[in-house]
C-alpha cells in the first residue's frame, strides 16, 4: 500500500496528520530560515530599560525558522545587577525548546548574562542550533544590553524587520505601460530622415525610442548612425548620420529596428 505524502489535504478519518513542522517548513521556504520581526504590531518599537534590572520587550510578532512567535503584551525580562568598575553585555533571547518526551514546543524570553570585564566585554554564548535541522533548543537574539558598572548605557536591537511583499513590490521599478516596436526598411529622404509610425496609448510622445541599425546592404552603409531627430505623438523622425565624416546623410537605403516605450 502506498504511503500518502500529501500534507495540505484530507487523509480521511479522524487522525490528524498536519504537524507544526509542516507549516514551519512552508513558512521558512517563503520567509527564509532566519529570525525576524514581522511588520504587523509594534514593529517600530525598541526594547527599553524599565529600571536597572528589567528590560521591556515590545509586543512583537516574530518568526524564526518558519515558526511564528506572538508576544501578547510588552514583557519585562529580568537581568542581574552590574558590578562597579566592570562592563558587561547581556543578551535577551527568544528561546525555542522542544520537549523530546512530550513533543511540546515552547518559546520563552530569557536573559543570558555576559562575563564582566574591565576592558571590552563580549557577548555571552547562546544556543545556535537549527530547529529545522533537529535542534531541541535554539535562541533568537532580540537585543543586547550594555552595562557599565550598575548603569545600563544602551540597548542594541539585534533582530531585523521582515519587509512584507507589498513593500517589496512598491520598491520595484514599474514596468512600462506600453511598448511598441517595428522594423524600418526603405530609404531616407534628401535630408537623411526616415519616419517611423506608432499609435500613442496616452496622447503623448514616447518617453523612450531606441533604434538599432542594420543589417546593412553593403559595407559602405556600416558607417551610418541613427539619431532621434523629432519625437512626435504618433510618429518620429530618425535621421541618418555618416560617422566617418560627421555629416548627415542624403538619400540612403537603410534598415533598422526600433522600440518606442511609454512609462
Amino acid at each position: 500500500m502506498a504511503t500518502n505524502l500529501l500534507v495540505t489535504g484530507s487523509h480521511g478519518g479522524d487522525d490528524p496528520h498536519v504537524e507544526s513542522k509542516h507549516d514551519a517548513l512552508m513558512h521558512a521556504a517563503m520567509l527564509g530560515r532566519g529570525g525576524y520581526i514581522l511588520k504587523t504590531r509594534n514593529w517600530t518599537m525598541k526594547p527599553t530599560a524599565k529600571d536597572a534590572n528589567n528590560i521591556t520587550i515590545p509586543a512583537w510578532d516574530l518568526v524564526v525558522e518558519g515558526r511564528q512567535i506572538y508576544i501578547a503584551a510588552p514583557t519585562d525580562v529580568n537581568i542581574q545587577s552590574g558590578s562597579q568598575g566592570q562592563k558587561r553585555r547581556d543578551l535577551i533571547v527568544a528561546r525555542y525548546a522542544l520537549n523530546s518526551g512530550t513533543g511540546v514546543e515552547t518559546v520563552t524570553l530569557e536573559a543570558i548574562k555576559g562575563r564582566p570585564s574591565s576592558a571590552t566585554p563580549a557577548d555571552p554564548g547562546i544556543e545556535t542550533g537549527s530547529i529545522i535541522g533537529g535542534a531541541i533548543v535554539s535562541d533568537l537574539p532580540l537585543c543586547r544590553v550594555n552595562l557599565d558598572g550598575i548603569t545600563i548605557t544602551s540597548i542594541d536591537t539585534l533582530v531585523n524587520v521582515m519587509q512584507p511583499l507589498e513593500d517589496v513590490w512598491d520598491s520595484l521599478t514599474p514596468l512600462p505601460t506600453s511598448v511598441q516596436s517595428g522594423v524600418f526598411i526603405g530609404s531616407s529622404n534628401e535630408n537623411g530622415i526616415c519616419v517611423i509610425s506608432y499609435q500613442s496609448p496616452n496622447g503623448k510622445a514616447p518617453d523612450v525610442i531606441v533604434a538599432t541599425p542594420g543589417p546593412w546592404s553593403s559595407d559602405d552603409m556600416r558607417g551610418l548612425a541613427i539619431t532621434i531627430w523629432e519625437n512626435g505623438v504618433n510618429a518620429a523622425q530618425m535621421r541618418l548620420m555618416n560617422t566617418r565624416t560627421g555629416e548627415f546623410g542624403t538619400r540612403w537605403p537603410t534598415r533598422f529596428s526600433w522600440v518606442a516605450i511609454w512609462n
